[in-house]
């Protein structure tokens, strides 16, 4: 993260009425079911400090140049001078190469655009945030949105070219600002939220990613609930409450983790009657745990209960798991374990300082976990598994930075307890 000078990377927001002019409220659609089922039910009144700074922008205020600018500039005079479909146009890059459509805003997208889409929507920092613009997948320098449930981001650049220029500019100098995907107007600028937006994403990937897996469709903030998580043979307790899904001190988390060690006389009915349950959390024995079970055996139980936990074939409810090997299953293990949980393992490296402190293998159906995956060589895998004593004491403290930052994008889906206030922008 840079400093708040260099406008580090991202720029939270609720607003107070008068700054934007968002075109087309949502209740305009044809639809209004659809409308309803994308759109919080209204409110009570704000108070005056409290209410939303809206920005005033009219596609109007567009710049409309005489000749095509280069890159993405061309966008808007494609749109007003040309009278082109935003959907012939990438809304990443402003290509006319055109490969299929923007899951969240209308415009099209191009190839490459979409497979860095499909790479890093779902990555996150360690503020909580996603790394990202929600329109571009790029950005140095980020807007974040201040709707309190919301982890989206949006570059200088994008608003400015869609929204209009000088964009960046006003939303800097509010109080709050809230986003494109949470205000309750459709429209600003060439900016056009779609309709059903959450059905769209989840079509998205699973027409476009190359994973066998269906992404869940995302859950609206008034929908979500506390999430119900069973670990076995590591606690994470600590883990889920820093990132927000635990409420802290209130003893509310009671009912809403369960952990076991030793699950061999776990039947389903056991399963069934401690759930439903929408995370379930295995690893390997932790890195200087005597144990006299090999490690397949971990593998194999956490199987065994993660198939009395699933929901229901066909069910639409989102549910998560993940399974993390400390590079202690042998490969036909890993082999197995592929099999079994229908898909690759991922590695996951823990680097500081240019030098690599720890890595492990991971399996898991959370969404953005692919993309953090990263080979280890065969020299680098033998040097952890030979520092044994040293990994020991890093796993001691907690479950791994990287591994526990693969969680955040279950705020998606589940309610979140704010802990700390997080800066305006990064």
């Amino acid at each position: 993260m840079g400093s708040w000078e260099a406008l580090s990377s991202c720029s939270k927001a609720l607003s107070s009425p008068g700054t934007w002019n968002l075109e087309t409220p949502d209740n305009s659609s044809p639809d209004p079911a659809g409308h309803l089922e994308e759109q919080k039910p209204s409110p009570p009144p704000l108070k005056a400090e409290n209410n939303m700074d809206v920005v005033l922008v009219d596609s109007r205020e567009l710049l409309c140049p005489t000749s095509p600018p280069p890159g993405r500039d061309r966008i808007a005079y494609e749109v007003t001078v040309n009278h082109r479909n935003i959907e012939e146009l990438c809304l990443c890059c402003g290509s006319l190469q055109v490969y299929t459509q923007h899951p969240l805003f209308q415009g099209g997208m191009c190839a490459p655009c979409k497979d860095k889409f499909l790479e890093t929507l779902f990555l996150y920092d360690d503020d909580g945030y996603q790394c990202s613009c929600s329109i571009c997948c790029s950005g140095d320098t980020l807007f974040i949105c201040e709707s309190p449930d919301c982890t989206r981001c949006y570059c200088f650049e994008c608003v400015d070219v869609l929204v209009g220029p000088g964009t960046s500019e006003r939303i800097h100098a509010m109080n709050c600002w809230v986003c494109f995907l949470c205000l309750p107007f459709s429209q600003s600028g060439l900016l056009l939220r779609r309709r059903k937006w959450r059905h769209r994403l989840k079509a998205f990937y699973d027409l476009e990613a190359a994973s066998p897996l269906e992404m869940y469709k995302t859950v609206p903030v008034w929908k979500r609930e506390a999430v119900r998580v069973l670990t076995l043979f590591e606690d994470i307790q600590k883990e889920l409450r820093s990132l927000g899904f635990l409420e802290s001190g209130s003893g509310s988390e009671r009912g809403r983790l369960k952990h076991l060690d030793d699950v061999t006389n776990v039947v389903r009915r056991d399963v069934e009657g401690w759930g439903p349950f929408d995370l379930v959390y295995g690893s390997t024995q932790p890195l200087g745990y005597s144990c006299n079970r090999c490690p397949g055996w971990y593998l194999f139980q956490f199987h065994r209960i993660l198939q009395y936990a699933r929901s229901h074939r066909g069910s639409q409810q989102p549910f998560f798991w993940m399974f993390v090997d400390n590079l202690l299953l042998t490969e036909a293990d890993q082999a197995t374990a592929a099999r079994f949980l229908e898909m690759e393992p991922m590695t996951l490296q823990d680097i500081r300082g240019r030098v690599l402190q720890n890595a492990v293998h991971v399996w898991s159906n959370i969404p953005g976990v692919k993309s953090k995956h990263m080979a280890l060589t065969a020299e680098e895998e033998q040097f952890l598994q030979a520092q044994g004593d040293a990994r020991a004491k890093l796993v001691a403290k907690g479950l791994a930075p990287l591994v526990k930052k693969c969680f955040l994008p279950l705020r998606e889906y589940f309610k979140y307890f704010s802990q700390n206030s997080l800066p305006l922008y990064k």
